[in-house]
């Protein structure tokens, strides 16, 4: 079974790209979807006890929780020690699951895979990238995002220069929804991973 790590900056296309992968019967396991089962779930808690008032009714308030850590190294490396073990876990789960299935390729879609040294984790790394004027267009279009969160955000990110760099596939998402399933084709067609017709 081969992994491929699906990665990108804020609003380059990763969610839209993974469901392409999925639309082809290709497994896919988000690392964000992960978070927000675990933030509704059993990370609830922990998130609680290390950062008081930032869970409502049993769910993490993301808004109140990001207000307390974006911008704050030391209280962001304190969530990740908190979240990352557990999104781990399930990523194992997943990647055993697959395996188990005979699947013969599997998609990891993590955010931060170089950020958080994911490389290791998989077989090849895609990234996906747009020009920076759609990716900016994108992520303030996004309900209650403003320009200094978003500046923000791309200040704990890779640069997407340095992410291009280190892939070994880029899917340039800024080209249309056409392009990108056509290059996503290719790759699943590449890993013999096709469905039969």
């Amino acid at each position: 079974m081969k992994v491929l790590g699906l990665t990108g900056s804020i609003g380059m296309g990763k969610s839209t790209t993974a469901e392409m992968f999925q639309a082809l019967g290709v497994p896919v396991h988000s690392a964000d979807a992960t978070v927000h089962r675990l933030y509704a779930g059993r990370a609830a808690p922990l998130v609680e006890a290390r950062f008081p008032g930032t869970v409502r009714d049993g769910v993490v308030d993301r808004a109140a929780l990001g207000a307390r850590v974006l911008g704050d190294k030391p209280a962001l490396a304190s969530l990740e020690a908190i979240i990352h073990p557990l999104v781990r876990e399930e990523e194992q789960a997943f990647l055993d699951g697959a395996r188990e299935a005979g699947a013969p390729l599997v998609v990891l879609d993590i955010p931060l895979l170089f950020e958080t040294g994911g490389e290791g984790r998989v077989d090849a790394v895609l990234v996906v990238t747009a020009p920076a004027e759609v990716q900016r267009a994108r992520v303030l279009a996004r309900p209650g995002m403003t320009a200094e969160r978003f500046e923000a955000i791309l200040a704990s990110q890779m640069p997407d220069a340095d992410k291009r760099r280190c892939a070994d596939v880029v899917i340039d998402t800024g080209r249309g929804l056409e392009a990108a399933r056509e290059a996503v084709r290719r790759i699943v067609e590449r890993f013999g991973a096709l469905p039969e017709t």
